[in-house]
């Protein structure tokens, strides 16, 4: 068909505050006029959320809306964490319900073809509606006034396209209370009707606890009877898919929502690392781009994201991170490790990208002669002794009791003597195989020895990929190397091994002193 030109552009948009009302493309039902852009801000009541629907829809085509658009966005618009949608073509969007008592729609046309664009109502959700975005907040009507009586709100959360199991946290709850919660109360339902699994039923002032769904949909019901109300509620829920993860392996990656497309608004997501007894971890920032630091306190207020040691965020805070930064790595003391995100209700950005490494627990100890290495069995259980060598595969561990060890003169297994900050230093690499099948997947360590001070230390050097671990950090502080416990064997070992290099010091000086006297009397 030959293209529609199209009208001069004319002023649109604006603020609709009325509980309900009406709007469209400008000359509607007529073609819209070329390189145009409209804003419609809807804002109701707070507590209330809005409802928006589409009786007519006709934009230009094109399989990325790259020309002509519309876009719906739950909350201030023009950021990119509330957008519900982007449309263009024939097919209208489907209704909309906001997370909160605000939305704007933004219409955009190019400087050709027109269609005859869209004709839209809205109206003021007293409480409950459809919520299909990726996160969003819900509250009790009038929240935080005390909530009506004979009231009665239902809120289906879910269909957003990829969407997980949905992730539901209360931030306040206060409400008539009452055995059985038989007068006012929350009701969740792990699907999108009453008919699907009951997953609690709350009242009382007791805050209901986390609520994940098994499913990408989540039914809550509020009632109120016909006397004694309460604040009622705020509660905030998020997809939890790429939001809540458990990782169990020696090695991982992750990142933020919808990396590296801007991640959604409003979320609590949480990434826990939990790895066998003795080991720590090691996180690499590959990449990290989130809401700048406060202008007014210079800390990072608004989206951030933090880490936890021990598993839990009562745990000891390793770092909190926001805008745009290049990161060092950084190493737990233990076993656990939580990352928590926490996104605010504007701006968001890229996100981040973020792997990780199982430091393997191990003893490093040497001589003036001699490398000794243990490493726990149980912290490589699934390790044949072949996999764990030093220098080279013929110097492999032997298994002595429930360790791995490796004990080693420093002329052998690829050992080398470097000049470090002016000190003599000997040098190997211990390789830990962890390979499985055609999946290459080996760890290295430089492990380093002091002979005149028999001092050891190990340095992860390569893990998930090489390429990106440049920054290597020494993995056995002061305070481990003073706490090694070495069995009696070792001790022994390294006590003889002094006591025979002492000796030959003192047969070689007496040898000399022989030579010189034999010289003076010839």
């Amino acid at each position: 068909s030959h293209p529609l030109l199209c009208p001069p552009g004319i002023k649109c948009g604006g603020v609709l505050s009325a509980p309900s009302g009406n709007f469209s493309s400008p000359n509607f039902p007529g073609l819209y006029p070329c390189e145009t852009e409209c804003t419609w801000l809807i804002v109701v009541a707070e507590g209330s959320s809005v409802l928006l629907s589409f009786s007519h829809f006709e934009l230009e085509y094109h399989d990325t809306c790259a020309y002509d658009y519309l876009q719906v966005y739950n909350g201030a618009a023009r950021d990119q964490g509330n957008l519900l949608g982007t449309f263009c073509g024939h097919s209208p969007p489907p209704p909309f319900s906001s997370a909160w008592h605000v939305m704007a729609v933004v219409f955009r046309s190019d400087r050709h073809v027109a269609k005859h664009g869209f004709a839209a109502a809205y109206r003021k959700d007293a409480c409950g509606g459809q919520l299909t975005g990726l996160s969003g907040e819900i509250t009790s009507p009038r929240y935080p006034e005390s909530y009506p009586n004979d009231a009665e709100c239902r809120w289906s959360i879910g269909g957003a396209s990829g969407g997980g199991p949905l992730t539901l946290v209360f931030a306040d709850f206060q409400m008539e209370g009452g055995q059985g919660c038989g007068f006012d109360y929350v009701a969740l339902f792990d699907g999108p009707t009453v008919t699907a699994p009951r997953l609690g039923r709350y009242c009382g002032s007791a805050r209901p606890p986390r609520t994940i769904s098994s499913t990408p949909h989540l039914l809550i019901i509020f009632k109120s009877d016909f006397n004694i109300g309460g604040r009622g509620f705020k509660a905030h829920f998020y997809s939890a898919g790429e939001c809540q993860e458990v990782f169990t392996t020696i090695k991982g990656n992750f990142s933020s929502p919808q990396y590296p497309n801007f991640y959604p608004n409003n979320l609590k997501c949480q990434w826990s690392i939990q790895l066998p007894p003795g080991y720590r971890i090691k996180v690499f920032f590959l990449d990290m781009e989130l809401e700048g630091r406060s202008s007014l306190t210079g800390g990072c207020d608004y989206d951030h994201l933090s880490a936890f040691d021990g598993g839990t965020e009562d745990g000891s805070l390793l770092g909190q991170w926001c805008g745009r930064e290049s990161l060092a790595p950084v190493t737990s003391r233990s076993n656990r490790l939580l990352l928590v995100l926490h996104t605010d209700r504007n701006t968001a950005k890229r996100g981040f990208s973020i792997s990780y490494v199982g430091v393997v627990p191990m003893n490093v100890s040497c001589t003036r002669t001699d490398f000794h290495i243990q490493i726990p069995m149980q912290s490589l259980a699934q390790l044949e002794r072949n996999r764990i060598y030093l220098g080279t595969p013929s110097c492999a561990a032997q298994v002595v009791g429930r360790n791995f060890k490796i004990h080693t003169r420093f002329d052998t297994c690829g050992t080398e003597s470097q000049r470090r900050n002016n000190t003599s230093v000997i040098v190997s690499t211990l390789y830990i195989d962890f390979s499985v099948g055609d999946q290459e997947d080996i760890h290295q360590y430089e492990v380093q020895c002091e002979p005149k001070r028999k001092e050891a230390s190990v340095t992860l050097i390569a893990g998930p990929d090489s390429s990106r671990l440049s920054q290597a950090e020494n993995l056995v502080d002061a305070q481990q190397r003073e706490g090694e416990v070495m069995d009696a064997h070792e001790i022994k070992s390294q006590d003889t091994s002094d006591i025979v290099f002492i000796s030959i010091c003192i047969l070689a000086g007496l040898l000399m002193v022989i030579a010189v006297v034999g010289l003076v009397l010839l």
